[in-house]
């Protein structure tokens, strides 16, 4: 009964419910996820600039082998996916770079990223209207600038039901969007930075 009403609680408080754990590193964790090029029909560099650390749940980008995302390769559907990320400081550059994918196709032309940079958390998408392939960009309908410098640990909270999609940045909600892709796959962005992730947790939801 006590786990009912907290659970209760929880709901009228607007935290989300809690589905099915996912390990994104389980044993053969290199199978789990897939360099793809950004665009998908670019050569991709052969030398790795990504590294996994599954006992720690870490991955580190060195940012230095071109344009391209890292997927989980497993579709989902509706989930909560969280991650803390912190770009290395760099003297003299004002401007950090990556993303976290959600609700990507398989190869990644279409897309929606929770952006990380010194400008702010927002969403940031090529994903269908209408039917056509559209860029849509919602950093002017984010609520507040959420990120910390560069150098300290921030905390996304991607929570996807339907065709909502609503990013949450250090605690708080910064964007919304209404999309028409009901499924797709969770990533992480390469573009030139040295970044680095941990404390994922993924649930899929009813």
């Amino acid at each position: 009964m006590r786990r009912g009403l907290l659970g209760l609680a929880l709901l009228t408080m607007g935290a989300p419910a809690w589905g099915q754990n996912v390990d994104l590193f389980p044993k053969n964790y290199q199978a789990a996820w897939t360099r793809i090029a950004i665009p998908p029909t670019r050569a991709m560099s052969q030398t790795d600039q990504w590294h996994i650390f599954p006992k720690k749940r870490v991955i580190v980008c060195d940012g230095d082998q071109g344009h391209e995302w890292l997927r989980f390769n497993r579709e989902l559907t509706n989930f909560d996916f969280r991650v803390e990320w912190r770009f290395t400081v760099v003297q003299g550059t004002p401007h950090y770079n990556s993303g976290v994918f959600f609700r990507n196709n398989e190869d990644g032309t279409i897309w929606h990223q929770a952006q990380t940079s010194q400008a702010g958390g927002y969403i940031f998408a090529e994903t269908p209207v209408d039917g056509k392939l559209t860029r849509v960009n919602l950093q002017k309908e984010m609520t507040e600038n959420r990120v910390k410098p560069a150098g300290e640990w921030n905390a996304y909270d991607i929570h996807c039901v339907g065709d909502t999609c609503t990013l949450a940045v250090n605690g708080a909600v910064v964007n919304t969007i209404h999309i028409a892709v009901d499924k797709g796959y969770v990533g992480l962005e390469a573009e030139g930075y040295h970044v680095e992730f941990r404390s994922f947790r993924l649930e899929e939801l009813p």
